[in-house]
């Protein structure tokens, strides 16, 4: 690879280190996102994650199925993440987001963690995908020090609901070589209805913002895969309940028209989805285009857009499958 990662020269400067042990004490009164919990992790005392001070990594895998300039030939060395600090009744890994007992049980130590990074390195994989990392944030940082030392050199993507710690964010400055958040709603009172979140639009946008200033616009690739920068991922939900206009204005007016945006429409109803008559079926063609046509609009042309049939093709299955749950 022809581009370091940044959290390289943190690692021989010792700051890479200092980070980690500043992140970690943020768990004795937990604010690793907006909800501000407080509650001591360290003790194992649990706030709406239900997760202590240790990970929960519930899958590891070379991943395929991400944008084409993060999976490439060789896979995105994915670490999928147990239990969430959002709460989404349509969650498509719901089996491993929402599902806190049987989770448990997937907690790994700092050096378990830090060993699956090098796997997955050695492995070929392009990079290393902390997939739902926000309430985990502050005691990943341990581990990538541990790996770092033991001979991590692949970029690391930063996969987040948006629902961020600009605080915590802060710290991952140089370490996260990509950022790759969601951005689910452009209203903070459907977030609250179907997420079971409070001021998500609000929180999001500072978090975005955080995330704007420390990669910018521009992608950064090393032959035809990325090693740097920020793509926003855009969930279109049936009946405009993401309130994408609101979304793309955001991007557009207060980070950059030249952020990449990664356009998803494999939404399908799952989880609890079926309780609300209007998540309770995929989009339509109609709404497809809708969105389309609010790209440019709003002159958002650089990224990707998953085809309108994607809703029959991403379906994991972490029941059945922990080691490739994106087999079909």
């Amino acid at each position: 690879m022809k581009v370091t990662p940044s959290y390289i020269k943190l690692l021989h400067s010792g700051e890479l280190k200092t980070r980690a042990e500043k992140a970690y004490t943020n768990l004795s009164s937990c604010t690793s996102c907006p909800r501000n919990c407080n509650v001591n992790r360290l003790n194992d005392e649990y706030g709406i994650c239900t997760s202590g001070h240790l990970p929960i990594v519930s899958s590891y895998t070379a991943h395929f199925g991400e944008e084409p300039v993060l999976s490439g030939t060789k896979g995105a060395g994915n670490i999928f993440f147990g239990n969430c600090n959002l709460k989404c009744i349509y969650c498509q890994n719901f089996e491993i987001s929402q599902n806190q007992k049987s989770e448990k049980h997937h907690e790994v130590t700092h050096d378990c963690l830090a060993e699956i990074m090098i796997e997955l390195q050695n492995k070929a994989c392009h990079n290393i995908g902390l997939v739902s990392p926000t309430h985990f944030s502050a005691t990943i940082l341990k581990s990538v020090y541990i790996a770092a030392k033991k001979g991590l050199k692949i970029p690391i993507i930063y996969n987040t609901n948006g629902y961020d710690s600009v605080e915590i964010l802060k710290l991952y400055e140089g370490v996260a070589d990509i950022y790759l958040p969601d951005f689910k709603y452009g209203n903070s009172e459907y977030a609250k209805k179907y997420s079971l979140v409070d001021n998500y639009f609000e929180k999001t946008k500072e978090a975005l913002k955080e995330m704007y200033r420390q990669a910018g616009a521009e992608l950064v690739y090393d032959g035809d895969v990325v090693v740097r920068g920020m793509i926003i991922r855009h969930l279109i939900l049936p009946n405009d309940i993401s309130e994408t206009e609101n979304v793309f204005k955001f991007i557009t007016e207060e980070l950059s028209p030249n952020i990449h945006v990664s356009l998803m429409s494999q939404y399908y109803p799952t989880n609890k989805a079926y309780k609300e008559i209007l998540l309770d079926r995929n989009i339509r063609s109609t709404e497809y285009e809708n969105v389309v046509k609010l790209l440019d609009k709003y002159g958002l042309h650089n990224g990707w857009m998953q085809e309108l049939e994607s809703s029959n093709n991403y379906r994991p299955n972490f029941y059945e499958d922990r080691l490739n749950p994106f087999r079909d």
